[in-house]
């Protein structure tokens, strides 16, 4: 046994004994240059792109902010109470919260005070006030309904590849409560994240039920993955059909490509791809939340308990009591299912 020198030896006063049995696994060391890679890298991965480029439009707008009124840019508790004053008279006030979160995580690694700063007093009470004086009344999207989706299935008559996938998203993104950002990639490209892309190797199709692995959600950042397991339907909007016969298109186009949703030109949907059709069919006040909302709607409708919605639209419990308290919709359906089953 092993065990550090004594105190008259000019050890430390408590002894650190090792065990002969504890051995560590032989690590090669590495060069300080690519520690610091290494470090740098994992830094950076820290947020998602697309986080990270809207973190940064939030810091672009407090340092214009600073710059227009000859202030330091200092993250101080006036200065963040004067920029939230600021832009509350040019956007929602309910939005400034979330331009506070970007700014802080893009200063709080130079001024060590902006967590605390952003948190005082001050400048809570100030958004408190401009939240009562300047907000105005959010206006939702329509939930997309059931009878929306069969007319979409039959106005399908002909469909070629495209016409099937969009398809196969609508309702898989209904019946699955997906967010948007789940089934399409964003617009810019320096957005995108391939490990957020479905694969088709996870696809699994039973005689009862399809199932796919999504590798990561909002309420998952460290892509553990969830299991999105959709039941075949009896209606004629069955979504078990739908994807099956988008796949069958998809395998014979391209068989080799590792994501599952794929268009015509063999890349993954874009939103702007998805939105031109979904508004093409349904016009400007059907938005790509309304399929989650109207999918929560309709398993409402069915009497599913919340906490079964819950967890397949993967919502964080606050969240997700949020959620049906701003859709009077589902907050209706919920309330008429359980007075039915009572």
């Amino acid at each position: 046994m092993l065990s550090t020198p004594s105190i008259d030896a000019g050890g430390d006063g408590q002894m650190l004994k090792l065990l002969k049995l504890s051995r560590q696994p032989m690590c090669e060391p590495w060069t300080h240059k690519h520690l610091v890679r290494e470090h740098a890298i994992m830094l950076g991965s820290a947020i998602d792109p697309s986080l990270h480029l809207t973190y940064t439009s939030h810091l672009q707008s407090y340092l214009t902010f600073c710059k227009i009124h000859d202030f330091g840019i200092e993250p101080t508790i006036d200065n963040l109470s004067f920029y939230v004053v600021f832009m509350c008279h040019h956007i929602q006030p309910r939005s400034v919260n979330q331009y506070l979160s970007g700014i802080c995580n893009q200063l709080e690694h130079l001024y060590p005070s902006m967590h605390a700063n952003r948190s005082s007093p001050l400048v809570s009470r100030t958004l408190a006030g401009c939240l009562k004086c300047l907000s105005s009344s959010t206006k939702h999207k329509d939930p997309l309904s059931a009878e929306q989706l069969s007319q979409l299935v039959h106005a399908c008559t002909e469909p070629n590849h495209d016409d099937l996938l969009f398809v196969a998203i609508m309702l898989c993104t209904f019946f699955g409560l997906h967010q948007l950002g789940e089934v399409t990639q964003p617009d810019r490209a320096q957005s995108c994240n391939s490990r957020k892309i479905i694969n088709r190797t996870s696809v699994e199709i039973g005689d009862d039920h399809l199932q796919y692995t999504l590798p990561t959600h909002k309420a998952n950042r460290f892509f553990e993955g969830n299991t999105v397991r959709i039941a075949r339907r009896p209606e004629d909007f069955d979504p078990h059909l739908a994807f099956t016969r988008y796949l069958c298109s998809r395998d014979a186009r391209f068989p080799w490509s590792p994501q599952l949703w794929l268009t015509t030109a063999g890349v993954v949907p874009t939103r702007s791809w998805y939105l031109d059709r979904l508004h093409l069919h349904f016009g400007g006040n059907i938005g790509g939340h309304s399929l989650r909302s109207g999918g929560a709607t309709f398993f409402a409708a069915e009497g599913w308990p919340d906490d079964r919605i819950q967890a397949l639209g993967r919502w964080s419990s606050d969240a997700f009591r949020i959620y049906i308290q701003k859709n009077p919709v589902i907050l209706q359906a919920l309330l008429h299912a359980r007075t039915t089953s009572a």
